[in-house]
């Protein structure tokens, strides 16, 4: 089920972690050759994806909302 990007917050590694319209999260790592986030590295870039739909599994999977980021 698509879900838009909220906000976006970091993990305990510093990683960029988004924030679902359905509670849930979603890491969005720019990490060459496996996926290609450069936007995610900017805040400006970041702010440009909000609103944006990402496919969120753990709706698919009827997981409840996250509570650890």
């Amino acid at each position: 089920m698509k879900q838009a990007i909220v906000d976006f917050h970091q993990d305990e590694l510093d990683h960029w972690v988004a924030d679902l319209a359905c509670g849930h999260t979603q890491h969005v790592r720019h990490d060459p050759q496996w996926q290609s986030r450069p936007w995610v590295m900017t805040e400006q870039g970041r702010r440009k994806k909000l609103g944006f739909e990402l496919d969120c599994l753990k709706c698919d999977s009827s997981e409840t909302v996250d509570t650890d980021g």
